[in-house]
């Protein structure tokens, strides 16, 4: 499908404001080379914004970490380019079950089941794959620049740029040796998304506030051997007080057990290979599965205080830590940079201001709050080792008597309509719906259908018809794309109004009694309007929070470009 209008003025505008940049200066450095600084990378690299990643490490690290990535991370991973190749090295969920000691059902959360995505709620994966994927799709990018076995030392910021020096390392015997070699680079931005000991994090002097929840967990990765079938729970907690168990699949061919250390025990004895195998003994034995590693984890719930200083954010691990019951780690890692992604976009072409940054740690604090929230509340239930305690659990839960786990939370301040804040019952804030639709006989993904940005979208109608010319004018500057959804083929209109395939997007407005939806690059709704003609009133609602440069409306030309 065309990119239609607006989206094909956007990219004129980026490209002049590109050709004008200072080449001595990167748009953006990134210091971390995991999977978040790898999306980072990417989501600006194909937008065509010079980016250099440095990471300390020679080679990406072998072993498995995370596990699971959700249904909203997924249609990230689209966004990328990457979703059929990620689709490959990964396996749909099956149902989420928690366990007492005698393997009755505590809760099941099913995590197979249709989500607004479009596809199950969660899926499973091997992170050592994933991270050559990505490594793989960042190295291809010619505006890329992927550094690998490069520490950052020092970090400066001046007026219009920020100064990092790094210094080169080399592994001998396991152990990272410095070179000699140091360079200094300079980017209008830096991010950090160095991890738990960010060096980014500690040199803008940022603190965690600890959110209370510290436990030890051994974690397991093994590759049963061909044709062994082992019997157990495909993805579930068993709440045993004497001895809480995760058991997960680790991607297609792995699995993971994970183990909480009771207070008995030592580090260094949860550590010994004779443990290992004494623990995974009721399931598994050394002829029949392959170790393909094991470390003691303390899982912990930290929180930055702030996300951003000046030219500087940090994202991933460097901001938030948190249990891993939720399987949230990663994603709330990847949602950052997905924010920070459109964000960066809008202040390096010219059009915001870099005042637009100030909406990322108002989004994002608050929604990984909550996630760690839950995450701690359901570790809670799981790490139980007193018997007495546990069985006053299995009561409350096998007899009904604990509500449901909260839906997932969305976004409640920043860039939304604030008169549909989600706090108050509104929409805004919320992921909007994504699902199959059929343009010219063609069935596709809507997002493989319309280009990535801004959306506005309308059922049962062409939005452009209902447009002033501010409105146009606003659409033209920030690159978005305006398109119809219906179920009725008689409003079809090739590469206007798409025909829904699922009949997910009829539902969805019809369940929030919206017309029109106006959505955000990172998939989260901006507001919705319950009449075609409220939507030129809620753009310029959108155009005041868009932090917008001075004067820049000015400096359209009759082509949509941005003038020098």
């Amino acid at each position: 499908m065309a990119a239609g209008i607006h989206g094909a003025r956007g990219r004129l505008a980026r490209s002049k404001v590109n050709i004008m940049a200072d080449q001595n200066i990167l748009d953006v450095v990134i210091i971390g080379y995991g999977p978040v600084g790898q999306s980072l990378s990417i989501l600006l690299g194909e937008r065509g914004y010079s980016v250099a990643v440095y990471d300390r490490w020679p080679s990406l690290y072998p072993l498995p970490r995370a596990v699971f990535h959700d249904h909203e991370i997924r249609r990230v991973f689209h966004a990328m380019g990457i979703g059929k190749e990620v689709e490959a090295l990964s396996q749909p969920s099956a149902t989420y079950q928690w366990f007492n000691a005698d393997w009755k059902t505590l809760v099941e959360i099913d995590w197979s089941s249709e989500s607004i995505s479009d596809g199950p709620v969660g899926y499973l994966f091997n992170q050592p794959s994933l991270e050559a994927l990505l490594d793989s799709k960042a190295k291809s990018i010619p505006t890329i620049s992927v550094n690998q076995g490069w520490e950052a030392v020092d970090l400066r910021e001046c007026d219009d740029y920020c100064e990092v020096t790094l210094r080169r390392g080399a592994m001998k015997e396991n152990v990272w040796i410095p070179t000699g070699e140091t360079r200094t680079v300079k980017a209008r931005y830096v991010v950090g998304a160095d991890g738990a000991n960010s060096f980014v994090r500690k040199s803008l002097g940022i603190t965690f506030e600890d959110l209370g929840f510290q436990e030890d967990w051994l974690v397991i990765d093994l590759k049963p051997n061909e044709g062994v079938q082992l019997d157990v729970p495909d993805i579930g907690q068993w709440c045993n007080p004497e001895r809480p168990t995760t058991m997960v699949p680790g991607g297609p061919g792995y699995r993971r057990w994970e183990f909480m250390r009771l207070p008995r025990e030592t580090r260094e004895e949860m550590q010994q290979p004779e443990k290992v195998w004494q623990l995974l003994s009721p399931w598994v034995g050394p002829d029949q599965a392959t170790l393909v590693r094991y470390a003691l984890y303390t899982f912990r719930s930290l929180l930055a205080e702030q996300w951003r200083k000046g030219r500087v954010v940090i994202a991933g691990d460097a901001a938030h830590q948190m249990p891993p019951f939720m399987g949230q780690g990663m994603c709330s890692g990847l949602r950052d940079a997905w924010n920070l992604a459109w964000r960066f976009d809008l202040i390096l072409k010219g059009i915001a201001s870099p005042a637009l940054l100030d909406g990322y740690t108002p989004e994002r604090k608050p929604q990984v709050r909550a996630v760690i929230d839950a995450s701690i509340a359901m570790g809670k239930v799981v790490c139980i080792s007193d018997p007495e305690e546990a069985a006053l659990r299995d009561s409350a839960y096998l007899s009904g008597n604990v509500p449901p786990l909260p839906p997932f939370p969305g976004i409640t301040d920043g860039l939304i309509h604030a008169d549909q804040n989600p706090a108050h019952g509104g929409l805004a804030g919320q992921l909007s719906v994504h699902g199959r639709v059929q343009n010219a006989g063609e069935t596709m993904r809507y997002d493989e259908a319309v280009p990535n940005g801004f959306h506005v979208i309308a059922l049962d109608a062409d939005p452009d018809q209902y447009l002033d010319d501010a409105a146009r004018a606003l659409l033209v500057q920030i690159g978005a794309q305006t398109i119809g959804i219906t179920r009725d083929q008689s409003r079809l209109v090739a590469d206007r109004v798409l025909y829904d395939v699922s009949g997910k997007y009829q539902a969805f407005f019809e369940e929030h009694r919206a017309r029109v939806l106006i959505v955000r690059p990172d998939y989260y709704v901006y507001g919705a309007c319950a009449a075609y003609e409220d939507i030129s009133a809620m753009l310029a609602t959108l155009a005041s929070g868009l932090q917008r440069r001075d004067g820049i409306t000015d400096t359209l030309n009759q082509h949509g470009e941005v003038a020098a």
